[in-house]
């Protein structure tokens, strides 16, 4: 992907996204370089195109910087913004707000979700880590029952991060990168992904293994595949049968990407361990079982970019405008025919 060498050196830009974030994502050192690189349209946060002051505004846009809470660019707001030529999307994946009208325009747009996979990979391998060592299982029981301390060494004789074998189920971004920062320590790494080849895990430093033998074998099972429609319930409840007793799910990819129900039988039998930091729905109802169990680890949908991390996202989305505002390509641009494999 390449741009024409331009004259206007800070493009008209529009931001995009819900007025609650900009404060979030924009710190007053952040909003200085944002401003040496474009020509941001002042006191303007679209988070409606249909808004008059809006649709004058989009008239103007050579640019539109967006995040979470953008609305969608459709045929009718493409017609308002004649002279939008790109997209800078502050975050990761750009289905739920773009349309074919924005790839037949030829918009170039650029994500920060390789920026966003940073802290997804970070809290998967902590808590892959802290499963290993059965730490949140310790926890539990000396709060509970206030043994001596050394009655734990006879107690998790099989615990500990020394040849623990971890799945990982998806080498996307972020799965790289947790095998990346998973390097350094004595683990071996199973890999099922079927756009992943063998010399391309022999690089990796993984194995690649079918789906239901790398589930038979693991002792944590960590998912970081795409949400498509072939891999809803991808992990379902002939697969959760098959993960040894004791061994732990992790997802931090999506919900619908494992079979909840199933999963709270095999939760509720104690025979499994899951960290889970999305479900189905993401808003679970107040007496889910999930809320209770108290070998489940469960968090709010936290594992990806959050407090002070947004402004990382910001930063890579104001050097994507240095580098359209140069005429030179996005570091990180997005392929429409690659978001049928993508989150």
């Amino acid at each position: 992907m390449t741009y024409q060498l331009r004259s206007v050196t800070r493009p008209r830009t529009l931001l995009a996204m819900d007025p609650a974030f900009t404060s979030r994502l924009f710190d007053e050192d952040l909003r200085a370089r944002l401003d040496e690189v474009a020509d941001v349209i002042p006191d303007m946060i679209a988070d409606d195109f249909g808004r008059p002051e809006v649709v004058a505004a989009l008239a103007e846009t050579e640019v539109l910087l967006t995040f979470w809470g953008v609305p969608v660019i459709d045929d009718e707001v493409l017609a308002a913004a004649p002279k939008l030529r790109a997209v800078v999307h502050a975050a990761g994946s750009v289905k739920h707000f773009t349309t074919p009208a924005c790839w037949e325009r030829g918009l170039t747009m650029s994500t920060a979700a390789g920026a966003n996979s940073l802290p997804v990979a970070e809290y998967t391998v902590a808590m892959i880590l802290l499963a290993g060592k059965r730490i949140l299982q310790m926890n539990r029981e000396y709060t509970s029952r206030r043994i001596a301390p050394s009655m734990f060494h006879s107690l998790y004789q099989q615990a500990g991060n020394y040849r623990r074998t971890i799945g990982l189920v998806g080498a996307s971004r972020i799965g790289r990168r947790v095998i990346e920062l998973l390097r350094p320590y004595d683990l071996d790494l199973l890999v099922h992904d079927p756009h992943l080849s063998l010399e391309e895990a022999s690089t990796l430093g993984v194995r690649l293994l079918p789906l239901d033998a790398l589930c038979a074998e693991v002792d944590i099972l960590t998912i970081h595949a795409p949400e498509l429609n072939e891999t809803r319930h991808l992990i379902d409840r002939r697969r959760l049968a098959l993960l040894p007793d004791g061994a732990t799910l992790i997802n931090t990819a999506r919900g619908s990407l494992v079979d909840q129900a199933a999963l709270i039988d095999e939760l509720t039998t104690g025979r499994l361990n899951a960290v889970v930091d999305v479900t189905e729905p993401e808003i679970l109802p107040a007496d889910s079982p999930l809320f209770g169990l108290s070998n489940v680890l469960l968090t709010p949908h936290v594992a990806g970019s959050l407090g002070n991390e947004l402004r990382r996202l910001a930063a890579f989305a104001i050097e994507e405008l240095r580098r359209y505002a140069a005429g030179t390509p996005f570091a990180d641009p997005v392929f429409p025919q690659r978001l049928g494999r993508t989150a």
